[in-house]
């Protein structure tokens, strides 16, 4: 039958069956318009934790973009020291630290801390966003982070090398917002240290975390976390644990907690906790968050 058809009428059939195809498509779009079915948006969670930090540890939170979070972490001494020492409170290690958003998903950050004159920095990216209508159902956020020791040389006399000062780690977080009173989330971190005290010691020490959140208030909620260690610790050393609560007041966070771990940088309280809690090795501490908007954040957008 093709052969009865001449070749300038083949063409002109198939372009107007094209444009036939065509039509009928978009007429089908309109009509879903008018039925009101739109394609689902996903929103961001956000909130699943009130600071970028449990109380020790990383949290799901990453800063907004153009914010600066200034932190005083504050240690005071074991409480089952007794009242001669006022239970802990005549002594104190403080870490100072300011973080900065780069972006929603980029949070940078340094601190200093009084407890081995520690330096440390971070950055904290945040490829997996849980959000609602159709997105991701969780967060995952990787951190890296190096610690320099600030103490001066036990034997000054030795050959000394400044990457002996140097520690490492690795972590990933992965979490969830189950509803607006719960988060809850789980941590595998490796700590790379370059020195250690003896050859039996592991550089690397491997651990998982787990750190939650439950809403009490609007303004206040429990807090806890606990690092369990796959790999085994230098002698004398144990988990950290915390527990504590957040009370949000305007554009600060305090953070009022009881753990065993002194050190308030992943080196000192996944490597250096040495307070037992069955023998009432606790102390008790203080985090203050206070951010300030450096730069006008972009308007919350839906992602499509």
């Amino acid at each position: 039958m093709r052969k009865f058809i001449p070749t300038k009428f083949r063409y002109l059939l198939a372009v107007i069956l094209l444009l036939s195809f065509v039509q009928r498509v978009q007429a089908q779009d309109d009509l879903l318009g008018l039925l009101g079915e739109e394609k689902p948006t996903k929103e961001f969670q956000r909130n699943a934790f009130k600071a970028t930090r449990v109380i020790n540890a990383h949290s799901m939170e990453c800063l907004s973009r153009g914010v600066l979070d200034f932190r005083i972490l504050h240690r005071f001494g074991l409480v089952n020291q007794g009242a001669y020492e006022a239970f802990g409170l005549d002594q104190a290690t403080i870490r100072l630290g300011l973080d900065y958003g780069i972006s929603d998903r980029l949070t940078v950050g340094i601190g200093r801390s009084s407890n081995k004159k520690e330096l440390d920095g971070f950055i904290k990216f945040r490829p997996i966003w849980q959000a609602k209508g159709g997105g991701w159902p969780f967060s995952v956020i990787l951190i890296s982070g190096i610690v320099k020791d600030g103490m001066k040389w036990a034997d000054p006399n030795r050959d000394n090398y400044f990457s002996s000062r140097l520690s490492y780690y690795h972590q990933v977080v992965i979490g969830r917002k189950f509803s607006e009173a719960f988060s809850l989330q789980f941590m595998p971190t490796v700590v790379h240290r370059n020195l250690v005290a003896s050859e039996a010691d592991n550089h690397d020490i491997t651990t998982i975390g787990v750190g939650t959140r439950l809403k009490l208030t609007n303004r206040l909620a429990i807090t806890a976390e606990y690092f369990r260690h796959i790999t085994d610790l230098p002698e004398g050393y144990t988990d950290p644990l915390s527990i504590g609560f957040d009370i949000e007041t305007g554009g600060h966070v305090f953070q009022l907690h009881f753990t065993n771990a002194l050190g308030m940088n992943e080196r000192a309280f996944l490597v250096g906790t040495d307070g037992k809690v069955d023998k009432g090795d606790i102390h008790f501490g203080f985090n203050i968050s206070r951010v300030f908007t450096l730069s006008k954040p972009k308007k919350f957008r839906k992602a499509s």
